[in-house]
């Protein structure tokens, strides 16, 4: 497969283009987004899908504050870890070598790599890794569970000074997954 057909077959320029948009800030809506994805509008889980995935292509990051925005309002919101969850990961040989496509909770899809960066947080005090890759700009993805079982699967085991480091490769970038504790 062609590296180019695979990312043209993503359709990520539908986007509206919410860095270019600065409108006035109208103050906090209480819409949550928490860690498993899910968002939530006083309290209660919004059960329409396409409410959700409009929602979230309106989504802008500033600074650490989250908002919704159009051209003329912005709302802050509230996000607990990440505002997507990637709940898919296909792995892709390419001509150009492996490819790892993600798809987030709704429906965003992208490829790790340069623009998409995988990265693994350590809780300090739990020692629990939390697997993130890049959407689109400034908006990240918490690797789920099961996607990051899958990206261990893969992994090269790469020894350096004595210990043992997990990396994965994709589109030409290497990502460490962590080191494993002997």
């Amino acid at each position: 497969m062609d590296l180019n057909k695979l990312a043209s077959s993503i359709d990520a320029d539908n986007l509206p283009p919410v860095e270019k948009w600065d409108p006035e800030y109208c103050g906090e809506i209480d819409i949550e987004i928490k860690r498993d994805g899910s968002w939530h509008y006083m309290g209660t889980p919004i059960g329409r899908q396409k409410l959700v995935k409009l929602f979230s292509t309106v989504l802008k990051k500033e600074n650490d504050q989250y908002f919704l925005v159009t051209p003329v309002e912005k709302v802050g919101i509230r996000v607990v870890d990440a505002p997507f969850v990637a709940v898919l990961m296909d792995v892709h040989e390419t001509n150009e070598g492996q490819a790892l496509l993600f798809t987030d909770n709704v429906g965003n899809q992208f490829i790790a790599g340069k623009e998409h960066p995988i990265w693994v947080e350590i809780d300090p005090e739990t020692k629990e890794p939390s697997p993130y890759i890049r959407v689109r700009r400034n908006l990240d993805a918490l690797i789920n569970r099961n996607v990051f079982y899958q990206l261990v699967d893969i992994a090269e085991q790469v020894e350096q000074n004595g210990k043992i480091e997990l990396r994965v490769s994709s589109q030409g970038e290497t990502f460490s997954l962590g080191k494993v504790e002997q």
